[in-house]
């Protein structure tokens, strides 16, 4: 099979890459795409059989590519990787349409894998899963997503007011590298410095973007965008650098993200 990968966040795009390479060695990744118009500009010209295919993207979105799909005589089967909560997850489920919660674990990834090759043993039977796809309203999700759009959720945290001493600052959410739990407080780790919240890590962890930001150990949360790199010592604990220098311990429990790398 050849697939195509699209997602807006390079560094998802190639952890899945190096997931698949490993789980499913024969699958051919033939193209990466950061946003829709992108992605179709390459169904166009290297007809994938597969797409991992992200929900929120600039210029045309997940959803829009997919009812585009619909106007293919053959188009792509399509597994969707969103960031949605549970809720969502298992509304998707139910529209025979494969998903992936980011982040993505490897277990996770191999059920995938293992739905798609059940679904499809010979090359010959391709076009039963895109048949799936076409059977499937797409006009059903989007209602869907527009219900769960509509249901109440904690806007993700765009600024942050911590404490420096006597003073209060603001923080915009993209110049943090790292939180840090200590005691009663979380450490903001940023470019302008280092503050205090008053508040819990688990807190601040449900008003984050989680396509932004990962919990790698109990005590810590990183920003993605600023991973310089990922380690591991000689007993295979693991760790991750960030650009600033920082290093943090990654906990066995999250090792996943960063298995492939």
């Amino acid at each position: 099979m050849r697939a195509l990968i699209i997602d807006d966040e390079p560094l998802l795009r190639r952890h899945l890459d190096r997931m698949l390479a490993e789980l499913w060695a024969e699958l051919e990744i033939v193209g990466q795409a950061a946003d829709g118009e992108q992605a179709w500009a390459l169904i166009e010209s290297l007809a994938p059989d597969l797409i991992f295919l992200d929900i929120r993207m600039p210029r045309l979105d997940g959803m829009q590519l997919a009812k585009r799909l619909q106007q293919m005589k053959q188009p792509p089967v399509v597994v969707f990787t969103t960031a949605y909560d549970e809720f969502a997850v298992q509304a998707f489920e139910q529209q025979a349409l494969d998903y992936l919660l980011k982040p993505i674990s490897e277990a996770r990834l191999q059920q995938t894998i293992n739905r798609i090759r059940n679904k499809q043993p010979s090359a010959a039977a391709l076009s039963a899963p895109s048949a799936a796809l076409s059977q499937t309203p797409l006009t059903q999700i989007e209602q869907l997503l527009a219900q769960l759009q509509n249901k109440p959720q904690p806007e993700t945290l765009k600024w942050l007011k911590a404490a420096k001493g006597e003073s209060i600052h603001i923080i915009a959410i993209d110049q943090v590298f790292a939180l840090v739990a200590e005691d009663k407080y979380v450490t903001v780790h940023s470019s302008e410095g280092e503050f205090l919240l008053r508040s819990s890590l688990k807190e601040l962890k449900q008003q984050l973007d989680p396509d932004q930001f990962w919990l790698v150990h109990r005590s810590v949360i990183i920003q993605v965008r600023q991973i310089d790199k990922v380690s591991r010592d000689l007993l295979g604990r693991m760790s991750v650098q960030l650009k600033n220098g920082q290093q943090y311990p990654v906990s066995r429990s999250a090792q996943s993200l960063f298995k492939t790398m």
